[in-house]
């Protein structure tokens, strides 16, 4: 899908976000994957939160929006007090059925950039720790483990486990200092 866009969300974007994350969250559950999110667990008060701490991007392709992600710059719930030298990707969503395998993984490769370009060395997430096809998949991407955070708070549920992952910016870094931009 070449013809990805990226964009930060606004107010605008609340309902899209809501539909795209319970629209992700069935699919999870068709799939067996129990657990993870929930439909009608997140509203549009949600995004809008992290839209004013943080970054919520949108991908569109042919005028409508076929995914997005959260961008956090602290996770003191999973990561506890931490330097500033990390971004914390949250809740990367595509709209399953609509976009070519592959896409989620460009979604993070984009995310990526944008950490580099604010000039953090690490890119951090969490994922459920029951969830095994989603851990294989950021370790497929070159994520490594670095820890277990049990009990972690949740969004309009209860606490869960997750397993921390992380991966070193340092190559992209390098990229952006030589030019190379996120913003397409």
């Amino acid at each position: 899908m070449n013809d990805l866009r990226f964009r930060l969300a606004d107010d605008g974007d609340l309902a899209t976000l809501v539909r795209l994350r319970d629209d992700a969250a069935r699919w999870m559950l068709a799939q067996g994957v129990a657990g993870q999110w929930r439909p009608g667990e997140l509203g549009g008060d949600h995004f809008r939160r992290i839209m004013e701490n943080g970054e919520v991007w949108l991908a569109e392709a042919a005028d409508r929006v076929v995914g997005a992600w959260e961008l956090w710059w602290e996770d003191e719930d999973a990561w506890g007090s931490q330097p500033p030298t990390a971004g914390y990707i949250h809740r990367l969503m595509v709209a399953h059925g609509s976009v070519p395998p592959g896409t989620g993984r460009q979604l993070l490769r984009v995310a990526e950039r944008r950490v580099a370009e604010a000039g953090r060395l690490l890119v951090r997430l969490d994922c459920l720790a029951t969830n095994e096809r989603l851990n294989a998949y950021y370790l497929n991407a070159g994520y490594r483990v670095v820890g277990h955070k049990e009990g972690k708070p949740q969004p309009g549920g209860v606490p869960k486990s997750f397993t921390l992952l992380e991966k070193s910016l340092q190559d992209k870094l390098g990229q952006v200092e030589a030019g190379a931009s996120v913003n397409s």
